[in-house]
């Protein structure tokens, strides 16, 4: 009878019985065979996929130089569009800055730079010979790069990589408050143009409101009196926008020092979410909750704004409310804080 396997390791069909018992090495299959690419077969192939990688690198130093086109010679935009423009620049600049030349050295690798596999023995750890051996696999590196005996790519990639970090570095510098416009820029962000006096208006029709026309459960958007007028109408608007709102004065929770900021059970609240800037606009009349549509933050219009839910670190900013003579609602004064996310001057 023929003789039959019962899977154990010495029978196994993938080793061959040599000798006493004794088992063969496995052998080494060796590496599968190397297929040539297109590039390196054919010249003209070749210095195609040379410029498609420099092409990349050019895209890069294009998006780099469209940000900053956006960021200075655009400068601060007047309207909408202009905005939309600029922060579109800013936008596409900055990714086909990055993507090219994440796309070209990724190019570069796959269509110019040796793909064949080696294998190597380990060897015992001798300092020295590490060095050595190191510094020869850098010099390798180098070579199967191309990069000296390529000039376009080269000098491409370097203007790209030089240009990349640019932007990001102007954008930091404008955000150093040490700088001599540090004080200008602490305050744009504190005050508003809200003041003593000033009307509280519909947006964006600007009539005044009564306290007379706020009735329980309504909602007003409000902007501050004379808007219209200021010379930067987006970034004040953008600072002071206002939910108005009333409720039956025995559910509001007062703290100490704020009893006579709002009137009648009329309050005001910024309408800029604490967490990252998002315009809060959900009312629940019901529960007395403002919602942010963002994230979901959720402030308790009962307990001064509190935050109940989100991500939202601290309550809305009230502003300060009155009437003047003739019933029209009027702030007291300008937000006691500065309104939505935090920044580094807060206290």
């Amino acid at each position: 009878m023929g003789d039959h396997s019962h899977g154990s390791p010495d029978d196994s069909g993938t080793v061959a019985k040599a000798g006493q018992g004794s088992l063969e090495k496995f052998q080494d299959p060796g590496l599968p065979p190397h297929r040539k690419r297109l590039a390196d077969t054919d010249p003209r192939a070749e210095k195609r996929a040379e410029r498609q990688v420099a092409l990349l690198f050019i895209i890069s130093i294009i998006g780099t130089l469209s940000f900053f086109i956006a960021y200075f010679v655009l400068g601060r935009p007047e309207n909408i569009s202009q905005i939309r423009l600029q922060n579109s620049m800013l936008g596409l600049g900055t990714t086909f800055a990055m993507l090219g030349i994440g796309v070209g050295i990724v190019h570069w690798a796959k269509t110019l730079m040796p793909d064949h596999e080696i294998s190597e023995l380990r060897h015992e750890i001798r300092p020295e010979a590490d060095r050595q051996e190191a510094e020869e696999i850098i010099n390798t590196v180098l070579e199967e790069t191309g990069i000296k005996r390529r000039p376009l790519i080269r000098n491409t990639l370097i203007g790209a990589i030089a240009l990349a970090p640019i932007p990001a570095i102007f954008m930091f510098r404008d955000l150093d408050r040490t700088g001599k416009n540090a004080n200008a820029m602490v305050d744009q962000l504190r005050h508003t143009m809200w003041d003593t006096g000033v009307k509280l208006v519909r947006d964006p029709s600007g009539t005044p409101i009564k306290a007379a026309d706020v009735q329980i459960g309504s909602v007003f958007h409000v902007i501050p009196d004379g808007l219209d007028k200021a010379e930067d109408v987006l970034n004040e608007k953008a600072k002071a926008v206002v939910l108005l709102m009333r409720l039956d004065p025995n559910k509001l929770k007062v703290s100490p020092g704020r009893e006579d900021w709002n009137y009648d059970g009329i309050v005001a609240y910024s309408k800029i979410c604490t967490h990252v800037g998002c315009p809060v606009a959900l009312y629940e009349q019901q529960t007395h909750h403002l919602l942010c549509p963002c994230h979901q933050s959720t402030f308790d219009l009962t307990q001064e704004c509190k935050v109940i839910f989100g991500p939202a670190g601290r309550p809305l900013a009230q502003l300060p409310i009155t009437v003047d003579s003739e019933g029209f609602l009027v702030a007291r004064s300008d937000f006691h804080e500065p309104v939505g996310p935090s920044y580094w001057e807060r206290g």
